[in-house]
């Protein structure tokens, strides 16, 4: 297994991320994560085909807590594997294990979207009494159902294209045009295709069949949700091409996520934290303090 180290230099252009780089081992890899700020603890998780670099806009705005977003391996400042063949839910999975073990992490308010949604609620569904809190935007749990013919094209895209362009994924599932500063820096972790391997792995990843590996980790995050008694906030966006419309799911599925504001954040595409950070951070810190009761 070829494992490639991240290109430092790529990342000293980016002038909007001040924040210091911290790793954790895991096996034979090094994990980027951030770890901004003191007081409890906020777990933010990025997905496909972003990094922590997704959540800079929220640490100014929650500076009472101790926010930390990781890198997943195979992007951002985390070790890369060369071939998205490598990659699997159960090594992401071991990885988030290994980053709230060593950190020792413990009643904490996890944020999620996108592919951080499959992993981090996998991980609640695992660690219940670990975490006080949970915000679901824009991702969903899939059991390997059909899988709807626009993410088949997807996949196929991924997994057939020669080298995955992903400041142009991101720039397509958002609502408004972003500057050519912040698509450089989402495609800073790739310095070419032997660095994608992570990026191309996720959308194969998904399960489309009911014994797919992932299923059943995904199958007790939502057994656990589904008796969910701490506070959960749903937040979805109203422009999202990918996840639009899904947080029906969640209000169904959370019982404690109707005892808050139905917040839909407006005029923001898929990654919603892009767009709406400042926004997204301020309704957060209410939940966190209590103030978003309906």
């Amino acid at each position: 297994m070829q494992i490639l180290k991240p290109d430092f230099s790529r990342f000293e252009s980016i002038k909007d991320f001040p924040y210091q780089e911290n790793f954790v081992d895991f096996e034979n890899l090094k994990m980027h994560y951030l770890d901004e700020g003191h007081g409890e603890t906020i777990l933010a998780l990025h997905g496909e085909p972003t990094w922590s670099y997704l959540y800079r806009k929220f640490i100014p705005i929650l500076n009472d807590y101790r926010c930390i977003a990781p890198d997943f391996i195979g992007f951002g400042k985390s070790d890369k594997i060369v071939g998205h063949k490598n990659y699997s839910f159960d090594l992401h999975f071991r990885s988030l294990e290994n980053l709230i073990n060593t950190l020792n992490l413990n009643d904490i308010t996890l944020v999620v979207q996108d592919w951080g949604g499959l992993l981090g609620l996998s991980l609640l569904g695992k660690y219940p009494e670990r975490f006080k809190r949970v915000v679901v935007l824009n991702t969903f749990l899939p059991v390997g159902k059909k899988i709807p013919l626009p993410f088949k094209i997807w996949r196929m895209f991924a997994k057939y294209h020669p080298s995955l362009p992903v400041s142009g994924i991101v720039q397509y599932a958002s609502h408004r045009k972003l500057s050519k500063e912040v698509l450089y820096a989402y495609d800073a972790p790739f310095p070419n295709k032997k660095y994608k391997g992570g990026a191309v792995a996720f959308p194969l990843l998904v399960p489309a069949h009911p014994n797919d590996p992932a299923v059943k980790p995904i199958q007790k995050a939502r057994d656990v949700l589904s008796r969910w008694d701490k506070p959960a906030l749903v937040m979805f966006s109203d422009k999202d091409k990918v996840l639009g419309g899904l947080q029906k799911f969640f209000y169904k599925l959370i019982p404690t996520s109707n005892d808050q504001q139905k917040i839909i954040i407006k005029d923001a595409g898929h990654f919603l934290q892009e767009e709406k950070g400042e926004e997204i951070a301020s309704y957060i810190n209410k939940f966190m303090k209590d103030e978003l009761r309906a």
